[in-house]
């Protein structure tokens, strides 16, 4: 396929209705190793807001177990994106997902946030650094799907355009970011899970990466120094040169996704989605469950 012919399939679609074929496409086809970074920054952003940093840090599972915690959470997302709201791995996965929301007092406005960091960061990081941006339709379709997770979710008071998540998300940020231990506690946990993914000797060229790709307010709310102009210079100038030189390259024949990455490092013999995640509330633990193979072919829609 040509490189903009996925665009032109996506363009045919409504996105109304075929939110999820439209942001499936987007996500495993058209931009996978993009989408997968941008999720990286969403959920890290969250830290900035202490309500949510205390509880990330108070459970201690992304600063005891942050790996299992990545894996986790992007499997169990990227389930949904997969297999879709009504198949019943998707059906599994979004239960697993409330199970532990419920465990905890976690706000409506909280849950409604992170949900928003969903929707805009990747759009965000796509005008930056993808070879090309989201079309309108990727736009509706991606505030559609989120907008449904949400509902499954039982947030309220939902964003309707990806307009409404940005308004939300920015007007939430300038509100309530500021410093707390326990949110600094967790970015740490994370940039150091995130520099052990490479080499040794790449761990703090990679941890310097990740600290110039923070904005201002992140780096204000969580105390760090503001990287150099190298640093930055560096780090978004290759992010840029990956950009278009992708944009010369035919598009993927086969879709991508979160479960294929190597950065999930804790199932190496496969996973059950009943089985991710964590277990708070007593018996829910249950019986041993099986494994299913990273390459066993997804069950259809």
């Amino acid at each position: 396929m040509k490189r903009y012919d996925r665009l032109k399939e996506i363009q045919r679609l409504d996105p109304e209705r075929d939110f999820l074929r439209i942001y499936r496409i987007t996500a495993t086809y058209e931009f996978p190793w993009d989408i997968a970074r941008a999720l990286e920054l969403a959920l890290y952003r969250t830290y900035a807001v202490p309500s949510i940093g205390q509880l990330l840090a108070k459970t201690g599972e992304l600063t005891d177990r942050s790996q299992k915690r990545y894996d986790d959470t992007a499997l169990l997302l990227d389930t949904v994106v997969e297999h879709g709201f009504a198949g019943e791995p998707g059906r599994t996965a979004l239960r697993r997902i409330n199970q532990m929301h419920r465990s905890y007092d976690i706000s409506n406005d909280d849950m409604r946030y992170v949900l928003c960091t969903f929707v805009v960061t990747p759009k965000r990081w796509l005008d930056r650094y993808g070879w090309r941006r989201l079309s309108a339709h990727e736009m509706r379709a991606c505030a559609a799907y989120y907008r449904t997770l949400g509902a499954h979710m039982g947030i309220k008071d939902l964003p309707e355009t990806y307009q409404d998540f940005e308004r939300t998300l920015d007007s939430y940020e300038a509100e309530h970011f500021g410093w707390d231990e326990g949110g600094r506690r967790v970015s740490d946990a994370t940039l150091e899970l995130m520099a052990s993914w490479y080499p040794g000797v790449l761990a703090p060229v990679a941890r310097r990466a990740a600290l110039a790709l923070l904005d201002d307010a992140l780096l204000r709310a969580f105390r760090y120094e503001r990287p150099g102009p190298v640093a930055r210079n560096l780090t978004h100038g290759a992010l840029r040169l990956r950009a278009r030189a992708l944009r010369l390259l035919p598009s993927r024949t086969t879709a991508h996704y979160a479960r294929q990455n190597p950065e999930i490092k804790g199932y190496p013999d496969g996973y059950e989605v009943s089985g991710l995640g964590t277990f708070p509330t007593p018996g829910l633990r249950g019986c041993p469950v099986p494994h299913r193979r990273r390459d066993e072919p997804s069950a259809k829609e």
